[in-house]
């Protein structure tokens, strides 16, 4: 499995499992797709398909998605 801090910054994905969000954070949605825009210590700053800001763990499991 590939870990979030290992994609590149504009990388689209999906998560595969859950995923830690900081408290009060928005939660994250499985299924949907996200834009990493860059990894910011223990979170990242990713934007899901609607363009909300989304605050996802570094070591998520993700998938790279083709867009």
């Amino acid at each position: 499995m590939t870990k979030l801090y290992e994609l590149h910054r504009n990388t689209h994905f999906k998560l595969v499992g859950e995923s830690a969000t900081p408290p009060g954070g928005a939660e994250s949605t499985q299924g949907d797709t996200y834009l990493l825009k860059h990894i910011d210590g223990m979170y990242s700053y990713c934007l899901d398909s609607m363009g909300n800001v989304v605050h996802l763990a570094a070591w998520s499991e993700v998938e790279e998605v083709k867009v």
